[in-house]
């Protein structure tokens, strides 16, 4: 067992004793034992993990497949303390049921934090309502974040470095608190534990139909949600959205099940098409290993407006101009392909007859125009305006906002 953490452990429970276990204090209880004796700053992390590898003496492992791995460090009836390593990691945007304080010990991350109101429960298990942005941080190596259980925190990590290595001091469950939803902006939350065997089946039974390229995929997944109810309907259309979407049968589709169910699903749509922009993102997020590239897509995929994205890039690059900084990274992102470039998801329009070597230059200077000019641009060529459509029509479109 490591030192630091048994110490840490103890201390923490030492004083939270004290407070007669109380949950309302614990999260601060936590954040202060933490930033007392910073892990980031008292441990070595090479010679953490050749203590846990070498040293059969070890807290009670969890088979959790949370982090990359997970390790606990201290474990307690009443808390524990778990040490998280992210190589690929970016957390859906979730609550919690339990509360505790985290620490990047290593790495950075951008942190978002969310209300979510007007919420209405469907059913035990789904809730519509409008997720909005409350406040989004660059968090450094040395920073340490409050947890509180319920709906009073919800928020997501994006994180940029490879690996990234976050402390958690976190109680066990804390009642009343559940379920712990994750939730789909802008419009929906969805418990993930809740498992429905039938639905899993149905969406096991589409992706064979999917694979075999079946005539009647569209047809049956029209009947299904003409029939279920909002929950089942919900989850089989977020299943084959895309698939539809290349068979050119998303439209009716979802035509049938705004239908069928009204009001409840006016903000369907949209939750959708937004789950589809954040995969394309978080996939992209595979391949692309700088920490500078990595910010850019956790702004893209959290940030909603250009001003703020301004904001968020100035505070980590003060010495050059937001829309350099993003010309540049827009240069060191182009990749060709057998029919043009492209820039992260957005393709250089087809329908323009330029050579692939001259594509590049023309394009950034397409995104510098848009960058400075602004949407409502009367300046722009019909040239211009083709390469901006796909721009707009990308994860990039939240830059012209």
């Amino acid at each position: 067992m490591n030192p630091y953490f048994e110490k840490l452990g103890r201390t923490v429970l030492e004083r939270w004793r004290q407070q007669n276990f109380s949950l309302e204090v614990f999260p601060e209880l936590a954040r202060i034992a933490i930033d007392e004796a910073p892990p980031s700053e008292n441990v070595d992390i090479e010679e953490m993990i050749h203590e846990f590898l070498a040293n059969d003496e070890q807290p009670f492992q969890s088979e959790s497949g949370f982090g990359q791995p997970e390790l606990v460090a201290f474990n307690d009836t009443r808390f524990y303390i778990q040490i998280l390593f992210w190589m690929e990691g970016t957390t859906e945007i979730h609550q919690h049921e339990f509360s505790g304080a985290f620490h990047v010990m290593q790495g950075s991350s951008v942190h978002s934090e969310f209300d979510f109101v007007g919420a209405r429960s469907v059913t035990p298990h789904i809730r519509i309502g409008d997720l909005r942005m409350k406040q989004i941080d660059l968090l450094e190596t040395g920073r340490t974040i409050p947890i509180t259980s319920g709906r009073e925190c919800i928020h997501s990590l994006f994180h940029l470095d490879t690996p990234s290595v976050t402390v958690v001091i976190r109680t066990h469950h804390d009642p009343g608190t559940g379920p712990q939803y994750n939730y789909l902006p802008p419009h929906i939350a969805i418990n993930p534990l809740h498992a429905d065997a039938l639905t899993t089946r149905r969406k096991q039974l589409l992706d064979v139909l999917e694979t075999l390229d079946h005539a009647s995929y569209a047809k049956l997944v029209n009947e299904m949600v003409e029939s279920l109810d909002f929950e089942r309907g919900f989850n089989i259309l977020r299943h084959a959205m895309a698939h539809l979407q290349v068979l050119d049968e998303w439209e009716p589709v979802l035509a049938i099940f705004q239908k069928r169910h009204g009001q409840l699903a006016k903000g369907v749509s949209d939750t959708l098409a937004e789950c589809l922009r954040r995969e394309t993102i978080t996939q992209m997020r595979y391949h692309i290993e700088n920490p500078d590239h990595r910010f850019f897509l956790a702004l893209l995929m959290n940030v909603q407006n250009r001003t703020d994205i301004h904001a968020l890039i100035t505070e980590r690059f003060p010495d050059q101009s937001p829309i350099e900084t993003i010309l540049g990274w827009a240069e060191e992102l182009i990749e060709p392909t057998d029919f043009g470039i492209t820039l992260l998801d957005a393709a250089f329009p087809a329908s323009l007859d330029v050579a692939i070597e001259a594509q590049s230059h023309l394009l950034i200077i397409a995104l510098k125009h848009a960058l400075e000019e602004g949407s409502e641009s009367k300046t722009r060529t019909a040239e211009f305006s083709e390469i901006y459509a796909a721009l707009t029509s990308s994860c990039l479109r939240p830059l012209f906002l």
